[in-house]
């Protein structure tokens, strides 16, 4: 059943396919005015602007429900998400619920796919709003079970998973630590440690730097008084877990030269967030460093492709509601509005760069993985064997890293921190897909709809 009053995401006057008389499929097809990737909260934002101008405006995403990670489950009951989602629904934007984009058949045509039925997608306009995504490094033990990324974790427990009484270590970088242990916590986990990799000048730095934006300044107090059980350490970071083949056991942790070894349940692990920048890449789309260049109205290097929220550069929740907005009111003509919005956005831009500045890796992390450390764990490639090629691309032809199911999402950002290294091209499909919506994925827009 369809939430918070959204359109179903089935589409209503078409199959999801076209039978042929070999007895299989054809893609159906969609055309929008504007097309707008991630139901998240930059996705919404951009998708319920631009709908409201007239535009006919499509929403397409690959979870079943709107919100994006930051809006899963009770999340979505804020009363910002709330006001969101009703803005939404409201809208004459349609819902593409469950569909993975995953390749770009033709310009101005994006391919989805869902259940093994494909579906082509035309637009005139394109939003990308594909969030990020945590940065994993690997230390020994850190692919034992019960070793997940805070935000991970976080998901499982908003799905269901029975976290009560849980003794629970969260090590990495960034706000997401706190977020993640308050809502631990909140749900009966037993929070021990939160480990923070930054130093603790950094943050204080970085707390005098936001003094002014009581919000942002507020925010990260009651965060920290509602984990006040667990403690807070600095420059500190897992270096091995432990356990056997189906549990996590205990964890050893690193703080300047004192070492110590704990007993717990879960570690959640997360080093600060990737942006998803591989579809934007794909569209041919400037990436510089790891975000997507876009100007002051959210538009790519591509004429007619906007892009918001975290593949510009991490800058969290209101960051992306307001280049939301802007891509929306931008892409469908509205201007005016979009100009209105270029102030409060400068100061958002101001507190992601002070963020940055204050989370960035401490180079000793580079020192984590053993030689024998699994580094890419879809096609169990370890440190070593990484550790002896020159290059990205020289190090997958020779060792698979990056060819498994997660297409080096999990190891690329790892293998670009600790050698250097990034990926020289993306090539469809940017997700794993059946080989039946891949047969056919060049041909003609025109060519599929005369099958029907």
């Amino acid at each position: 059943m369809p939430r918070h009053g959204q359109r179903s995401s089935a589409l209503p006057h078409l199959p999801d396919a076209v039978r042929t008389r070999h007895g299989g499929t054809q893609p159906v097809s969609q055309s929008f005015d504007i097309l707008v990737v991630g139901a998240g909260p930059a996705g919404i934002a951009a998708a319920t602007r631009a709908a409201e101008s007239g535009k006919r405006v499509g929403l397409v995403d690959d979870n079943f429900a709107p919100g994006g990670q930051i809006w899963r489950g009770a999340d979505a009951l804020s009363s910002a998400a709330a006001e969101w989602y009703k803005r939404l629904a409201a809208s004459p934007a349609m819902q593409l619920q469950g569909w993975r984009i995953f390749s770009q058949p033709s310009r101005g045509i994006l391919r989805a796919e869902k259940n093994g039925v494909h579906l082509d997608i035309a637009y005139n306009k394109l939003i990308l709003a594909t969030g990020a995504r945590e940065r994993f490094l690997p230390f020994p033990g850190w692919t034992l079970p019960n070793v997940l990324g805070a935000g991970a974790l976080q998901a499982l427990v908003k799905s269901g998973l029975p976290i009560e009484g849980k003794r629970v270590v969260i090590a990495g970088s960034g706000p997401l630590l706190l977020a993640v242990a308050a809502y631990l916590t909140k749900h009966g986990a037993r929070i021990l440690e939160i480990c923070e990799q930054a130093s603790r000048a950094r943050l204080a730095a970085f707390a005098t730097s936001i003094v002014t934006n009581f919000e942002k300044l507020q925010q990260a107090m009651t965060l920290r008084w509602q984990t006040r059980g667990a403690h807070f350490h600095t420059s500190c970071w897992p270096i091995a877990a432990h356990g056997s083949d189906d549990r996590l056991e205990s964890v050893t942790l690193r703080k300047g030269n004192r070492e110590w070894t704990i007993p717990c349940d879960y570690l959640a692990c997360g080093f600060h967030l990737v942006p998803n920048t591989e579809l934007a890449e794909l569209l041919g789309c400037t990436v510089t460093s790891v975000q997507v260049k876009v100007d002051e109205n959210q538009l790519t290097s591509i004429p007619g492709i906007y892009c918001a929220g975290e593949p510009t550069g991490i800058g969290g929740l209101e960051s992306s509601l307001i280049e939301g907005e802007i891509a929306g009111y931008s892409a469908s003509g509205q201007m005016s509005k979009a100009n209105a919005l270029q102030g409060k956005r400068r100061k958002l831009h101001e507190f992601a760069s002070r963020l940055e500045t204050a989370f960035g890796l401490d180079p000793a992390l580079r020192h984590l993985p053993k030689s024998d450390t699994i580094v890419c764990r879809c096609e169990d490639v370890p440190f070593n064997a990484m550790a002896s090629h020159s290059s990205w691309r020289d190090a997958k032809l020779q060792t698979r890293c990056g060819m498994g199911p997660c297409q080096g999402r999990i190891c690329g950002p790892a293998a670009e921190f600790l050698f250097g290294w990034r990926p020289d091209s993306i090539r469809p499909p940017v997700f794993p897909t059946h080989l039946s919506s891949l047969a056919d994925a060049s041909a003609p827009l025109e060519a599929q709809l005369k099958t029907k």
